[in-house]
């Protein structure tokens, strides 16, 4: 369910952020992205950036409880950057996958996650994901290396 790898923690490149927070990496996606989790251990609230292997990042959720229920819910959220409609994905999704709600029902239950309708999840992923520039943009610390380009640039629609 989603695309979140606990097993797969391996940053393709180096990353830093222009404010300096360290950057965990606590899982990986199939595309090469990685998901880290921003700021020092044990601070309050942490975010959860998702840079992937082309070169684009985003903030995918206020803290990682946020960030495993849109993965969870919105498997497809890369695709809503690219403005296709909730309702076309949900729909390919579930002609792809029949049991995809009982499942995501039962893993959101199983991780003692609220359930969030898909509509509520894209709302709160474009909230965070609006919050990524200018903390959250992150680059190779190399001269020669430009910041990674925002996933969703315009920002909420």
């Amino acid at each position: 369910m989603g695309d979140f790898d606990i097993d797969r923690r391996n940053p393709v490149e180096y990353l830093v952020l222009p404010s300096g927070r360290p950057l965990h990496p606590i899982a990986g996606c199939g595309a090469g992205g990685t998901y880290f989790l921003c700021g020092e251990t044990g601070a309050e609230q942490r975010v959860v950036l998702h840079p992937d292997s082309e070169g684009q990042a985003t903030l995918i959720g206020a803290d990682l409880i946020e960030a495993i229920t849109l993965v969870v819910v919105l498997p497809f959220w890369r695709d809503l950057a690219k403005g296709c409609a909730i309702s076309e994905l949900g729909s390919d999704l579930r002609a792809d996958h029949p049991d995809f709600d009982a499942e995501c029902d039962r893993l959101l239950h199983t991780l003692g996650l609220p359930p969030v309708s898909e509509e509520e999840a894209a709302t709160r992923l474009l909230a965070v994901a609006a919050r990524t520039a200018p903390d959250y943009v992150p680059r190779v610390p190399d001269d020669d290396h430009l910041p990674y380009e925002l996933l969703f640039p315009s920002g909420p629609a």
